[in-house]
């Protein structure tokens, strides 16, 4: 049996779908399965030893159109449900299945504050999708496979980094999704351990501000000024993935870096603005019980105001970052 699973985008969403990747793989014998992406998506996928060949586009289908006819495929996996997958669908004219987005649903929450939203993690909605095939939850939660040239020796690192280190999710797609920086740095100042800031290179510039501030605080208060780190935007994907696998514990926004965290098993708070956890992608463990603290404010008249994120507050507030509860935070870090 020859299988596509179909997911463009993104870094978070892609990590979202490793668990029906290794099912199909190890629950049909003998399948041949096939993933299709979007180019930059590549590095992310191309060390998992559950896929036999990826395909990627860079915006149209019709650059790789002849190649997926040729491949005659016997099921569609459409893991994104959009108007390119549809166009996937028609041209291969083959069995396939979609994910629901429950964009109704996710309407209704966002405008009206109606929640018709299901119990149920955005991965539990993806295996419906192979639930004709036979294909179960095998309850061992997200994959993600690091290769060897990126993983980061934290011999490398500063000395003071060698022993152990939080680390910190700075940034998001969105500015809704972020706290503000000197929310950051207020809440890097009160944990004990030292602080490795990750990012990429769009967080670059506000990594910088939070260690330049955090220094020159350090210094009036007589601290240690060399307990943080910037890494944002000086290593790639799998690397930065390295130092969250090697971190005690994680704080993160509602980002790709959360779901890669989680494929680690790692401890975690995620902080939750414009977003909530009930549309179901919160940080997902399968059958394993992992602590983690969802940090966001409850019974906020406003919020959700979006299913993924403004370029500013709607109303003009952003109550719901700037009032997260930073001494939760703290505690659970530093126990």
């Amino acid at each position: 049996m020859k299988i596509l699973i179909i997911r463009f985008s993104s870094i978070g969403d892609i990590a979202l779908t490793s668990p029906v990747i290794r099912c199909i793989k190890q629950q049909i014998k003998g399948v041949e399965l096939h993933y299709l992406s979007k180019k930059p998506f590549l590095p992310q996928l191309e060390n998992n030893p559950f896929i036999d060949k990826i395909h990627t586009i860079e915006k149209r289908i019709s650059e790789i159109s002849a190649l997926l006819k040729k491949e005659k495929f016997d099921f569609i996996v459409d893991l994104h449900h959009n108007l390119r997958s549809a166009q996937v669908k028609s041209l291969l004219q083959k069995k396939s299945k979609s994910f629901s987005k429950l964009n109704l649903e996710k309407w209704l929450m966002v405008n009206l504050k109606m929640n018709r939203l299901p119990s149920i993690h955005i991965v539990d909605r993806y295996f419906e999708t192979v639930k004709s095939l036979g294909v179960v939850n095998d309850g061992k939660g997200l994959d993600y496979f690091i290769p060897k040239s990126d993983h980061i020796d934290t011999e490398t690192l500063p000395t003071g980094f060698q022993n152990g280190y939080i680390g910190f999710v700075i940034g998001a797609k969105h500015f809704t999704k972020q706290l503000p920086k000197e929310k950051i740095l207020s809440i890097i100042q009160k944990i004990d351990m030292p602080v490795i800031l990750l990012g990429g290179m769009e967080d670059q510039e506000k990594g910088n501000w939070i260690e330049k501030e955090f220094r020159i605080q350090s210094r009036k208060l007589s601290g240690s000024e060399f307990r943080i780190l910037n890494s944002c935007g000086k290593y790639n994907l799998n690397q930065s993935a390295s130092l969250v696998k090697q971190a005690k514990k994680i704080i993160t926004h509602d980002t790709g870096l959360m779901h890669i965290a989680a494929a680690f098993k790692k401890e975690m708070v995620s902080v939750w603005g414009s977003t909530i956890p009930e549309f179901g992608m919160y940080p997902y463990y399968g059958e394993f019980q992992i602590l983690n603290l969802k940090s966001q404010i409850l019974n906020l008249s406003c919020r959700p105001c979006s299913k993924i994120g403004f370029s500013k507050c709607p109303k003009k507030h952003f109550r719901c970052m700037l009032e997260i509860n930073e001494e939760a935070i703290v505690q659970f870090l530093n126990d």
